[in-house]
């Protein structure tokens, strides 16, 4: 039976969990409450019920199972169990050294990050790398622009080349893009982070200037070569890109006729995970040397259990209504995706606008492509990715590099602070990409 889109008003909850994200931290009454994970998941299930109670009343308790089922087994699992998998493994890799804290050796590692990220996700780059920069640039007062380029660069733009590297890409990967069509992002990717790699080594050579002769001697009397500890999680993650590329229960098993049975994928994640953690050598000294726990990829789940089923009332709507919100051009989308990526969640943004996009391109009253045409869903994509890096809220790794860095002594700038950064150097930078790619 066709109900129509859902009400308006049913966006109420997932409105309201994405303004919680973003407002909570900010406000000193409400932070406390907010750091634990506990009040976040009872949040994020508080208005996920509200969901389910709109579709329960308005189509019946079959419609809300169905929209459950979705939510949480089609969409929630798949993602969590991705993400966890990189976080996990990831975390047993330590990369330790002390490098001369030179414009050039900052912008290679800045350079690195932007393609490991593509490889071990933004969440695992950052991870990997913000501590060794860190620890390079420990000797320098001039550093906080340096952990700012790291966010837009390694936690953000880094992403872009395969579903691995940021969880909108990975949602699109769910929906049915194919896992190898994000390369089609290359040239954008390389013009985006040609620029502000450009912009940040003129920068940091104007920085490293002015250190003071006493940091920079410092700084070289101590240094240490880069090493490595925890190597073979290197082929673990490998592994997973191998999984993700090819285990797909919706597709055969390529150069066979087999198709995968509903989350072998996700069962082969979490072995790999477990192989990780279980088989790296001193791995409990790894992890405690990259101060890591389970708690940012927690916090995670609880936030995201509520947005996938909150987001189900918008998505729909946008499936059936898209074609008449006047949004139409690739510039249109790639600028109204990312500015509310900037905001919002970067990931649910996606997938609000992945709807859209097909709507648009199926026009009114047909049931469309099942992806959005090339030009609208590389706009849609780049949006989502790029601008995730212009607040510290656009994406789940701005705030804990910033976390990091803080407890390292960085202070790092306020929100409103970061944001005159981003209008600084990385609008000019969308602007410069508007023209390029999508004039006409």
């Amino acid at each position: 039976m066709n109900h129509g889109p859902p009400a308006l008003w049913s966006f109420l909850p997932f409105l309201g969990l994405l303004l919680a994200i973003a407002i909570f931290p900010l406000v000193h009454r409400l932070s406390h409450f907010w750091e634990k994970n506990r009040n976040k998941l009872i949040v994020a299930l508080s208005l996920g019920a509200c969901t389910l109670l709109y579709y329960s009343v308005a189509r019946g308790p079959a419609a809300a199972g169905h929209v459950l089922d979705h939510a949480l087994l089609k969409e929630f699992v798949p993602f969590i169990v991705l993400l966890f998998s990189l976080y996990t493994i990831a975390g047993g890799i330590f990369l330790r050294g002390d490098l001369p804290a030179t414009p050039g050796v900052n912008t290679a590692f800045l350079a690195a990050g932007s393609v490991l990220a593509s490889l071990v996700g933004t969440t695992g780059a950052s991870m990997l790398l913000i501590r060794p920069v860190l620890r390079t640039n420990r000797q320098r007062r001039r550093k906080v622009h340096t952990v700012v380029f790291f966010i837009f660069l390694v936690s953000n733009i880094g992403g872009c080349l395969t579903p691995l590297g940021d969880p909108p890409l990975f949602l699109g990967y769910l929906k049915g893009v194919p896992f190898w069509w994000t390369l089609r992002l290359t040239v954008p990717w390389l013009v985006a982070s040609g620029i502000l790699l450009v912009v940040y080594f003129v920068w940091d050579r104007w920085a490293h200037a002015r250190e003071s002769p006493a940091d920079l001697a410092r700084d070289d009397a101590q240094t240490q070569p880069l090493g490595l500890k925890g190597g073979r999680n290197f082929i673990y993650l490998a592994a997973v890109v191998a999984c993700v590329a090819t285990v797909d229960p919706a597709k055969p098993l390529p150069g066979t006729d087999w198709i995968p049975p509903a989350f072998l994928r996700e069962g082969l994640l979490l072995v790999l995970a477990a192989l990780s953690w279980f088989t790296t050598p001193r791995n409990r000294e790894i992890r405690a040397a990259n101060q890591f726990n389970f708690s940012a990829i927690a916090e995670v789940a609880c936030l995201f259990a509520g947005i996938f089923i909150c987001m189900q009332a918008p998505v729909e709507f946008l499936r059936l209504e898209g074609a008449k919100l006047g949004i139409t051009t690739p510039a249109g989308f790639f600028w109204v995706t990312g500015s509310l990526s900037s905001f919002l969640d970067n990931a649910p943004t996606y997938v609000v606008f992945f709807e859209a996009a097909r709507a648009v391109a199926a026009g009114a009253g047909e049931t469309g492509p099942a992806i959005p045409p090339d030009s609208l869903l590389i706009a849609v994509s780049l949006g989502a990715v790029l601008m995730g890096a212009s607040t510290y809220i656009g994406n789940g790794p701005n705030f804990m590099v910033k976390a990091i860095a803080e407890k390292s002594g960085v202070p790092m700038p306020s929100f409103l602070g970061y944001m005159a950064y981003s209008a600084a150097i990385l609008m000019p930078t969308f602007l410069a990409l508007t023209w390029i790619f999508f004039r006409g």
